[in-house]
């Protein structure tokens, strides 16, 4: 009996040595988990890499039976065996729960889901993730995974529950994936792993840094909508989720000057600016048009970008966001005229640009600027009654200071207008007042909506009333952090001294008041004074 029970014993070893090491075989085989690829509606794309092995299938369905199966391809990825598989799902319901498991040959995945986008006509509300800037750094080698599982998941499952395709519609990242994108092993370890809890349940939809260094690897690893130029396939494109249009642009070398890229742009623009179902716009791309952290990192490409993004929110009252990286820090800004916002998302990773270790300068455009690690958010409310989305910086610190995912900050904007009233004029009102002493006074800010409040000042000063002669346009806001410090701290924006003025002249002046929402009042009255 004993010996019976003995074989047995050795049988039940053998055999569970036999799971263990068919299972590290599988495991082994699976170098890259499942990860999601542009979503629509009725479709999406699901992209796995293995060490071996050519079958491409994905089992899925609306429970976790898995009931469907669909085939796709696999490619040759660093001329060996190695394989990136893609398999593109089709005839899916809109805003619907699937669950999912890939498998090639021997080799299946954990079983994950995804949520498949509604149609603008639908009026979901929904959430986008933007971060951007991972590269390792060899001093914080674990960093990027820190932000996806102790930052971004952590956070997600706090603030919006469980299920984390349900509370987050697609992963948005302008640029620096990798610290070089031509070596192959970099993807795999640096990138894929770090992030599959996120990616293999939500979209990932990146741009172009210089780190990536136009590789194939890039192109090869992502399938991207192939929507943009055709001779450019996947250096720019767009995407709509919802109500919202999300442009993906290069602005690398070699691509920033393109005539192709802009006309595109401009051309994608204008269709847009007629598509009613659309109420907002958020273009990625790697470069700033301005850094307050690294002036060596601006492009003027990016700039001709912004004024076009501009000028399509101005024109269309659609709000627009262009979101960036390359500086290793966050930076929040507005433009002046437009509804219009500037975000860098970084870092997420890549060593941060500490403040006084490179060239800077405090830009009029820029309320908030930190060198810190941190990933941004944004809640799109299709509400038809008002359309908005809130921005909102979660910041994992910095070496100095460590944040566990504390909101720094925060901004919502509304696709309707909702103005202050103009300014009342309080002084000077036609007096004669020494050309060194004046301070121009306007009443206090008013608004119909209880919840605005007053986020910024705009003066000018003219020689004319027409203001066709403005000797000062001064743009203030209720706070500007720049180099640790709140540099607009105390300031009073109902009132604002002008500089030394010529002597014996007629100055006219006017003022109007914006809300934490972009919205301008309209000019105050036109008060003169006169220098003695």
């Amino acid at each position: 009996m004993r010996l019976v029970y003995t074989k047995s014993l050795l049988i039940c070893f053998f055999m569970l040595s036999l799971m263990l090491t068919h299972a590290q075989t599988v495991k082994q085989n699976l170098l890259v988990a499942p990860y999601l690829q542009n979503a629509s509606p009725q479709e999406i794309t699901i992209m796995w890499e293995t060490a071996v092995g050519e079958e491409s299938t994905v089992l899925y369905g609306k429970t976790t039976d898995l009931k469907k199966k669909e085939t796709g391809i696999s490619y040759d990825v660093n001329f060996s065996d190695h394989r990136i598989h893609e398999v593109t799902l089709k005839g899916l319901e809109r805003f619907t729960t699937y669950y999912y498991r890939v498998k090639t040959g021997e080799t299946y995945s954990d079983v994950y889901q995804f949520k498949t986008p509604p149609f603008a006509e639908d009026k979901k509300a929904f959430n986008v993730l933007a971060m951007s800037d991972m590269q390792r750094d060899h001093n914080e080698p674990e960093k990027f995974a820190e932000i996806v599982n102790e930052g971004i998941l952590t956070y997600l499952k706090k603030e919006y529950g469980e299920d984390i395709s349900d509370n987050l519609a697609l992963v948005l990242i302008p640029g620096d994936l990798v610290e070089n994108g031509t070596k192959y092993e970099q993807w795999q370890n640096e990138f894929f792993e770090p992030s599959k809890k996120l990616f293999s349940n939500v979209p990932v939809y990146p741009v172009l840094g210089n780190h990536e260094k136009n590789s194939t690897f890039y192109f090869k690893y992502f399938s991207l909508p192939k929507n943009g130029t055709p001779a450019y396939a996947e250096h720019w494109w767009f995407k709509d989720y919802g109500n919202t249009r999300i442009i993906g642009l290069n602005s690398n070398d070699g691509y920033r000057d393109s005539k192709e890229q802009y006309i595109w742009l401009k051309e994608l623009l204008e269709r847009t600016a007629n598509n009613n179902e659309i109420d907002f716009v958020f273009a990625q791309l790697h470069h700033p048009h301005k850094s307050e952290l690294w002036i060596p990192g601006e492009t003027d490409f990016t700039g001709k970008v912004v004024e076009l993004l501009e000028n399509f929110t101005t024109k269309t009252g659609k709000p627009s966001i262009h979101f960036f990286g390359h500086t290793h820090g966050y930076s929040r800004g507005q433009s002046k005229e437009h509804k219009h916002l500037w975000i860098n998302v970084a870092s997420a990773g890549g060593a941060i640009d500490n403040w006084g270790e490179f060239e800077g300068r405090d830009y009029d455009e820029f309320t908030v600027t930190q060198d810190e690690y941190g990933f941004v958010m944004v809640e799109v409310d299709p509400n038809p009654e008002n359309p908005k989305f809130v921005v909102k910086r979660v910041s994992r610190g910095n070496t100095v200071q460590s944040r566990n995912n504390e909101v720094t900050d925060s901004m919502v904007i509304y696709k309707k207008k909702r103005l202050p009233y103009a300014p009342t004029i309080e002084s000077p009102m036609g007096e004669h007042i020494a050309n060194k002493d004046v301070l121009l006074k306007a009443g206090g800010y008013k608004s119909d909506y209880k919840d605005s409040f007053h986020a910024a000042s705009n003066w000018q000063l003219a020689t004319d009333a027409e203001f066709s002669n403005i000797i000062v346009d001064r743009w203030k806001q209720y706070q500007n952090w720049y180099y640790n410090e709140n540099r607009q701290k105390d300031d009073d924006l109902t009132d604002e001294k002008m500089p030394l003025l010529k002597s014996n002249t007629k100055y006219f002046w006017r003022v109007r008041y914006r809300d934490q929402n972009l919205n301008w009042s309209d000019w105050s009255k036109t008060a003169t004074f006169t220098t003695k």
